[in-house]
C-alpha cells in the first residue's frame, strides 16, 4: 500500500510547486513504487515543429518521479532530486502525455526509479527517464525504524 494517496500528493504538488498546475499535471495513481500521471495537451508547451517541449516532458517525469518516492516514503517534502537523465525516443504529437514512473532500488538516503512517457492513445514511448532522489536523513531514520519493527 503506497504511504501517501493520489489526493494528498496532488494538493501538496499543486500547493507547493505551481508548474503542476501551469503545465497541466495531474496525477492519475500511486501504487506501491509506481505512479502515474497525464499532463493535458497545451498550446502553450509546444515548441517549433509542432511537438510538446522537452523541458515540459522533463518536468512530467520529475514530478512523476517525486510521486513514485513519496509512495514508498511518504510525505517528505525534501526528498529531492539529485539527476535526471532523459532519452528523446520519437516526436510526441500534440496530445496529453501519460507517464508511467516505477522504483527501481529504494536505499537509506538515494531513491533510484525511471519514468516511461507515451501520448495518449500510443503505445510508442517518446521518451525514457532515469532519475535519483536524495532522501532526507530525517526520512531515512524514520524508514529505518519502521523496516526494524
Amino acid at each position: 500500500m503506497p504511504l501517501i494517496t493520489v489526493e494528498d500528493f496532488q494538493k501538496l504538488v499543486s500547493a507547493e510547486l505551481p508548474l503542476v498546475d501551469l503545465f497541466g499535471m495531474h496525477t492519475e495513481a500511486i501504487g506501491e513504487g509506481t505512479a502515474r500521471m497525464r499532463m493535458h495537451a497545451n498550446p502553450d508547451l509546444v515548441r517549433p515543429g509542432g511537438t510538446v517541449a522537452g523541458p515540459a516532458l522533463m518536468a512530467l517525469a520529475d514530478v512523476t518521479m517525486y510521486a513514485v518516492v513519496l509512495g514508498m516514503i511518504g510525505k517528505v517534502e525534501l526528498a529531492v532530486t539529485t539527476n535526471l537523465s532523459i532519452n528523446f525516443l520519437r516526436k510526441p504529437p500534440q496530445a496529453d502525455v501519460i507517464a508511467e514512473g516505477r522504483i527501481l532500488k529504494l536505499g537509506k538516503r538515494l531513491a533510484v526509479g525511471e519514468v516511461a512517457l507515451y501520448t495518449d492513445g500510443s503505445d510508442d514511448m517518446v521518451a525514457h527517464v532515469t532519475g535519483t532522489y536524495s532522501i532526507p536523513p530525517s526520512a531515512a531514520a524514520v524508514m529505518s525504524r519502521t523496516s526494524a519493527a
